[in-house]
């Protein structure tokens, strides 16, 4: 059952916040690159309203293919996001930002698992900074952690004290390319409904004071 207080998105809505993303993601690109020592391109994100439901069931979809490093955002937004590395990408990040020969799959090692970290702490906190600076917000993103429990426990926070919580969910594609190579960290972002309010609200206060503007050229 949707909950009554599922806002209304328009078309326009969507692609605004869209670019506001895009423009966040374009810094944290920057970022990543300095580390990857190599381009970063970026794919534009797609947004979806979906349930608890489905967001635990998307989750666990990835749940025992990828390692998750999760970061919450804090302060007057509400929300997480959720790198996702699989095995492959794992392996390519380590040869090309620890220099590591011969990499093998499987257990992530203190060096592999810290190199996780930094690379979703650079790209979340250049995101959530974009965000605060374009919606004139106090926001920040909180250190990330790599769960060791199911993704649905290590949520437990939002999606409970958050009963009406309905996310709106950001997947976005960051292609890492080295040597011609190209790997896909799939990055989900979500916000809950009170935050997706208050974003909305903020568009929609900068729409009605340009048409307002307009009106009185």
């Amino acid at each position: 059952m949707i909950s009554k207080m599922e806002p209304q998105v328009s078309d326009l809505e969507r692609d605004i916040i869209k670019e506001i993303i895009n423009i966040g993601l374009a810094r944290a690109a920057d970022s990543f690159a300095a580390i990857a020592r190599d381009k970063v391109l970026l794919k534009v994100p797609d947004i979806q309203l979906i349930e608890i439901k489905e967001l635990i069931e998307l989750v666990r979809r990835y749940e025992n293919t990828h390692n998750i490093i999760q970061s919450e955002i804090k302060g007057e937004f509400n929300g997480a996001t959720l790198m996702l590395f699989s095995d492959d990408h794992v392996v390519r990040l380590s040869e090309v930002c620890l220099s590591m020969l011969d990499v093998q799959k499987g257990e992530l090692s203190v060096m592999q698992e810290s190199l996780l970290l930094e690379i979703s702490n650079i790209i979340t906190g250049a995101l959530v900074t974009q965000l605060a600076n374009i919606l004139k917000t106090n926001i920040y993103g909180s250190p990330p952690i790599a769960p060791k429990t199911s993704i649905a426990d290590s949520l437990r926070d939002i999606l409970v004290q958050h009963p009406l919580f309905q996310p709106l969910v950001f997947t976005v594609i960051t292609r890492f390319t080295h040597d011609k190579r190209s790997v896909e960290l799939p990055l989900l972002l979500f916000f809950d409904t009170k935050t997706l309010i208050k974003i909305l609200e903020i568009i929609r206060t900068f729409e009605l004071g340009k048409n307002n503007l307009a009106e009185n050229d």
